[in-house]
């Protein structure tokens, strides 16, 4: 277990388990972020926004105040969210977004994926969950940022359901990332995603 996880981290969800990821998960979660890029983005991997994809141990599991988590069904990996202490770069996002995230009391949220034929079953809600909490136990973090491409089906209503919009940057083409921006309030880090 990553020394910076708690067993008590560990929430079953159904046939999966919701938890932090060792060693022996990776490989799983780097298929999965694979995947998505590939299959759901349908950009693949680019080193200039996946290159923790590529290294998780030293990014996720060796980094004081960063984590990774994985939702597994039996030993297979079928969902994924990181945290890691970074707000969003400009480019490719706006200057002042940038701006106002910048420094490491902002967690941002990466990597929430899960595998479509596991869609629907809470997991998402569980990762994010998760990494909350883990946020809200980790010293020097003050708010929680994320992005998402609203292409993806059921993105935007699953953030819209646990997160405050912040910016929808979104430029009508649909050959583009469609961005939306969002913030999960402070005061909601220990238990808002428990209480829905």
């Amino acid at each position: 277990m990553n020394k910076h996880h708690k067993a008590a981290d560990v929430h079953p969800a159904g046939p999966y388990e919701v938890r932090p990821a060792t060693h022996a998960d990776l490989p799983g979660a780097r298929s999965v972020m694979l995947d998505t890029f590939y299959r759901e983005f349908g950009h693949g991997y680019r080193p200039q926004w996946h290159a923790d994809v590529i290294d998780l141990a030293a990014t996720y599991l060796d980094t004081p105040r960063h984590a990774l988590f994985v939702a597994a069904c039996g030993d297979e990996v079928v969902g994924t969210t990181a945290v890691r202490a970074q707000g969003p770069a400009s480019p490719p996002h706006p200057a002042w977004l940038a701006q106002r995230y910048a420094g490491d009391r902002t967690a941002q949220l990466f990597r929430v994926y899960v595998r479509a034929e596991h869609r629907r079953r809470g997991l998402a809600r569980e990762l994010v969950g998760a990494a909350v909490r883990f946020i809200a136990e980790t010293p020097g973090y003050e708010q929680i940022y994320l992005h998402t491409d609203t292409r993806v089906a059921g993105a935007e209503a699953f953030w819209r359901s646990v997160a405050v919009e912040v910016c929808d940057a979104r430029d009508g083409d649909p050959g583009r990332n469609q961005t939306v921006h969002f913030e999960i309030p402070v005061p909601a880090l220990a238990g808002a995603l428990d209480r829905r």
